[in-house]
């Protein structure tokens, strides 16, 4: 599984401008790529919305070696339901603690120099005081698991990840397809998993030639497949083939070909200015106040 790489972790935002300020000022991440959208996507890589929506990739650098997350907001949602499902994203940046500081962000100490924070819809995220122990400040992705040993069959075994850590008292494990890439923390908590409506996706690529093996693997495991492999097209890029997976708990789970993948994925040196300017023209917000409603809640 060498040639498998953790590539983004997907969001949704209700405040497109509240959460542009958070990625580029606190965490000090780029805009990497901004595309807009006028229906819902083949594979809901927006979620179950047939309306318009937009896509914003963000992180430290280029998604060929970075873990990214990707942004995804629909006009006319204002907020989401958040499930106990996510529990937080691991980032190793003294300087984002700083920016936090200044910025006045709040921040709640977890000790050992980690600092819990939010990104605006609750999405957590925890900081840690120190520079990054590899060229990613992105070091781990956590989620819920109501059976770990389960889970970890479903990650290591079918999905081919390494297990790196194994804690059977705190229930949880540490799970990568490479050393020097974001890991999967998997956390076993009491009850079952809700999803809620704010749940993302975790995206990984893989050669493209192993997408329909592994589409086959699921079949023959009575796995649950989301969206069958299906071909993605974006405007004047390239055409991208996924496979959406479901693990025991109902994480989303995208596998995408690499090669089209890395075309697609090149790092658009207009982006910030096109997520400003989609940021500056999106009047839905003028929209409900004049009709004296409220924007949906997803």
């Amino acid at each position: 599984m060498a040639n498998r790489r953790a590539l983004h972790f997907v969001f949704k935002v209700g405040n497109r401008f509240e959460t542009a300020c958070f990625y580029r000022d606190v965490l000090g991440m780029k805009i990497l790529r901004h595309e807009e959208f006028e229906d819902g996507c083949k594979a809901a890589c927006n979620g179950p919305y047939d309306g318009k929506w937009s896509k914003t990739m963000v992180g430290y650098g280029p998604e060929g070696d970075h873990f990214v997350t990707e942004l995804t907001y629909n006009y006319g949602i204002g907020s989401y339901q958040l499930g106990n499902d996510f529990l937080g994203i691991t980032v190793a940046s003294s300087q984002a603690v700083s920016n936090a500081r200044k910025l006045k962000w709040p921040l709640s100490e977890m000790g050992n120099g980690v600092f819990e924070t939010k990104a605006p819809g609750g999405y957590k995220f925890y900081l840690q005081d120190c520079s990054p122990p590899q060229s990613d400040p992105v070091l781990k992705v956590t989620l819920a698991v109501s059976d770990l040993q389960k889970s970890l069959n479903y990650w290591s075994n079918l999905l081919g990840m390494k297990i790196y850590e194994k804690d059977e008292k705190e229930q949880r494990a540490l799970l990568g397809y490479a050393d020097n890439q974001c890991k999967l923390e998997l956390q076993a908590i009491p009850g079952k998993v809700d999803h809620a409506t704010g749940f993302g996706r975790i995206a990984f690529s893989c050669p493209q030639k192993e997408l329909s093996d592994l589409e086959d693997l699921m079949k023959r495991e009575n796995q649950k497949i989301l969206t069958p492999l299906v071909s993605l097209d974006t405007p004047g890029k390239a055409t991208v083939q996924v496979i959406i997976l479901a693990d025991p708990d109902g994480h989303e789970i995208c596998f995408v070909g690499d090669e089209a993948f890395r075309e697609l994925s090149k790092v658009d040196p207009e982006g910030n200015k096109l997520l400003d300017d989609a940021i500056a023209g999106d009047k839905s917000d003028e929209w409900f106040a004049a009709q004296k409603k409220p924007k949906a809640t997803g």
